[in-house]
């Protein structure tokens, strides 16, 4: 055990020694919890709160796993029997044919709508204006911004699949349609009680606190946008809370495991997000690849942020990675270091 927890440190240390790392922390913890590992750098801790950005996805999917359960919801369910059509109007117009009626859950859940991603795509995407100034985004916003940009494919192309964080944000908003409750009181009745999180939560006004973000050099204060991203980014956690989180989410602690393991789906995702594949409302990353020059095995399953922030699991060595690196300049960073602390691992 001591020469693997070397092996852990000497990659954590790495990452935190490149450019534009000011703090991070990682957790690393087995199914019983007999073995734990952790490290710190910087002004964080693994009770520190921190932006989990698009590790959200995985309390969303947990929801509509949970509706699944419940039969309040199914996958094949088309997203206008909960939300009104005349925002949506439009939405997946792709070779003069408009796909939009014929969304259903599913679609949205494996990112194999086709829609585009504002946050990313074109030149003046939101990234770039979140990164200059903090603006609040509705629902209706991020549509219409969606509407900018043309949708890649038609939806349920085979295995093609487009990561666009519209299709959480419109799950969203069918959580909220068939619970009758906020998301935040959604996720506070499926996850925050049922596990005991008591320092996690979707920040709902300027009053809950939110973390600064860290773009290269500079410490942005982004509130606003933060309180845009709901069910897509907006979760604020702690590593010690998000292991619990993430523990809970593999296990099937919270929803029916049947439901997780039946969506045996495996969708490579658009070239910008190698070696990132996408399953049911998860990550699935490859451990036998490029990236590691094919001198490992297994699979991590999770999910990393924008922001820094990973959660996954790698089945083959019975191991949780959580943690976050407080950096938006590079997506692939949280990536990258999962996968290493998973080669370093035994």
């Amino acid at each position: 055990m001591g020469k693997n927890k070397e092996k852990l440190t000497k990659v954590f240390n790495r990452f935190t020694k490149q450019r534009n790392i000011h703090e991070a922390v990682v957790l690393i913890e087995n199914t019983k919890g007999d073995f734990t590992y952790s490290n710190t750098y910087g002004a964080k801790d693994v009770d520190a709160p921190f932006i989990t950005a698009s590790v959200t996805k995985l309390f969303t999917t947990t929801c509509i796993f949970k509706l699944i359960e419940q039969n309040k919801l199914s996958l094949d369910d088309k997203i206008s029997k909960y939300l009104a059509m005349d925002i949506l109007q439009d939405l997946h117009v792709y070779k003069g044919t408009d796909y939009t009626d014929e969304l259903t859950v599913s679609h949205l859940l494996l990112q194999t709508t086709g829609l585009p991603d504002d946050l990313e795509e074109g030149v003046n995407n939101t990234r770039k204006k979140v990164v200059q100034q903090d603006e609040y985004y509705s629902f209706k916003d991020i549509i219409t911004l969606t509407k900018r940009h043309q949708p890649h494919f038609a939806p349920d192309q085979g295995k093609r699949a487009h990561y666009a964080s519209v299709n959480f944000d419109i799950l969203g908003k069918i959580i909220e349609s068939i619970t009758e409750l906020t998301l935040n009181e959604a996720f506070q009745q499926m996850i925050y009680e049922p596990l005991g999180l008591k320092n996690t939560y979707l920040p709902c006004s300027d009053a809950d606190y939110i973390p600064n973000i860290y773009y290269k050099d500079q410490s942005l204060y982004r509130p606003k946008f933060i309180q845009s991203c709901g069910a897509s980014g907006g979760i604020i956690s702690t590593t010690r809370e998000l292991m619990i989180f993430t523990k809970a989410f593999i296990n099937g602690k919270l929803f029916n495991k049947d439901i997780f393991h039946e969506q045996d789906v495996n969708n490579k995702l658009q070239f910008a997000m190698f070696p990132i594949h996408y399953g049911a409302g998860f990550m699935r990353i490859s451990l036998n690849g490029l990236m590691t020059m094919f001198m490992a095995k297994g699979e991590l399953i999770g999910h990393s942020g924008s922001t820094g922030s990973f959660a996954f699991y790698l089945p083959e060595k019975d191991l949780f990675f959580v943690g976050d690196l407080n950096q938006m300049a590079n997506p692939a960073f949280p990536v990258r270091l999962a996968i290493r602390l998973a080669m370093a691992a035994k």
